[in-house]
């Protein structure tokens, strides 16, 4: 069974209201950088620093943290894996950092990105942009600032968020999917 749990028009609605969240918090963005975390929290922080500088005409500072060595489950896995490219064109020594990302389910994502930020300086504070917050199946106490969408979910469920012009996905669309579908 498969479950739309953000349509095309709430989500343009839901990546507004984030973004000016993050506007109403962060003022000038004169000491702000936005992180997306990869491969698909990427892809929501383009939107999001897009839509931001839309907004502000302001320039962000905007980096893609690859997180494949810094993940605790690195060696356990049988298959090779494939690491994508760390672009951080700056430092995030003292800065506000925004991290995003697409899903927070066991919060492993994040701890290892904050695991790889530390070889880029110790920001003065680290928040946490999701567009889904699986709540209730945190191994580790991590919880997002800025929540697109808070969803109760078991584990044999998955969330998958579709990016217009992503992996072929012509709307954006969030869909809540029993494992096996």
């Amino acid at each position: 069974m498969q479950k739309v749990i953000l349509d095309h028009d709430l989500f343009q609605l839901t990546i507004k209201r984030l973004c000016q969240q993050i506007i109403e918090n962060h003022g000038d963005f004169s000491n702000s950088v936005i992180i997306g975390i990869q491969t698909r929290g990427v892809f929501l922080a383009e939107r999001i620093h897009q839509t931001i500088q839309d907004i502000t005409n302001k320039e962000i500072p905007f980096g893609k943290m690859d997180i494949t060595f810094y993940r605790d489950d690195f060696r356990r896995r049988t298959e090779p894996i494939t690491a994508n490219a760390t672009e951080m064109p700056f430092l995030v020594e003292d800065k506000n950092v925004i991290l995003v990302d697409d899903v927070l389910f066991t919060g492993r994502s994040v701890r290892a990105a904050m695991d790889g930020m530390a070889a880029f300086g110790r920001p003065k504070q680290v928040e946490l942009l999701v567009m889904i917050d699986r709540k209730y199946t945190r191994d580790l106490p991590i919880q997002a600032n800025y929540i697109g969408k808070a969803v109760d979910s078991i584990t044999s469920q998955r969330v998958k968020v579709e990016l217009e012009g992503v992996e072929g996905a012509s709307k954006d669309k969030v869909w809540l999917i029993n494992q096996g579908e």
